[in-house]
């Protein structure tokens, strides 16, 4: 007997700026420990921005951050693990807000079930994508797909996953992405998948969710969550 399953209420936020979603997620990991609001699965896409982890090294940027403003681009340093990366319209990122000590307490695991997660959701479009020894992350081939960095505090979760779906793939010369050296990136739409959006890759992500964490992925109704639905709205996101 396995345990029973939990509830993750899962929404998507569309196109969010970094900032705006990285205060959210903190506002909702605390609210989480708390236990005022359910474990939560945030969608969205971010405006072009490169973000700088807590083992990143300045070295992997190859674009002097003074100038990315000039390039439509925000450079932010933020507390996740990992190194450099690159996100924006076109990548889906995916942010779960869980608590793990009611899950499993363990890091490793839970980066393993993130790249599961991805996997399987890949397998759904017929892209056969794996784990790399060594690396975090899902790779079709020596190409990198997704890219994976968290924090854990305290057992909840922030941050997470970012698949490249039909992101505009030259944003990433700026960028030794994730510290690897000689690994190009991928997407969907250069292995072949030239129609497939964000909105369609949800719903098959979701699923997967439910089936590697046993969750009992519930979409999001204002109505039945009003603490959610507040704190959401102090950060203007009526949904």
């Amino acid at each position: 007997m396995g345990r029973k399953k939990i509830t993750c209420v899962y929404l998507n936020l569309g196109l969010t700026d970094y900032q705006t979603a990285w205060k959210l997620q903190k506002l909702l990991a605390e609210n989480r420990l708390q236990q005022h609001i359910p474990d939560l699965v945030l969608f969205m896409e971010h405006p072009h921005t490169i973000t700088m982890g807590k083992s990143g090294r300045e070295e992997n940027l190859l674009i002097d951050p003074a100038q990315m403003t000039g390039k439509g681009i925000v450079y932010e340093k933020v507390d996740r693990g990992g190194d450099v990366t690159y996100h924006g319209p076109g990548q889906l990122v995916a942010y779960p807000i869980l608590n793990l000590s009611q899950i499993r307490e363990d890091v490793i695991w839970y980066l393993r079930q993130l790249e599961e997660v991805i996997i399987r959701t890949l397998a759904q479009f017929r892209i056969s994508a794996a784990r790399k020894e060594k690396y975090t992350g899902v790779w079709v081939g020596e190409e990198k797909i997704a890219a994976i960095g968290v924090k854990v505090s305290r057992w909840i979760t922030t941050h997470g996953l970012a698949l490249n779906i039909r992101p505009d793939m030259s944003y990433y010369n700026y960028i030794i992405p994730c510290g690897i050296r000689n690994k190009n990136v991928t997407s969907m739409v250069k292995l072949g998948k030239k129609d497939v959006t964000p909105a369609q890759v949800i719903p098959k992500m979701v699923k997967q969710f439910a089936d590697v964490f046993q969750f009992r992925m519930m979409p999001y109704n204002h109505a039945s969550r009003p603490v959610l639905a507040e704190l959401l709205a102090s950060h203007k996101m009526n949904y």
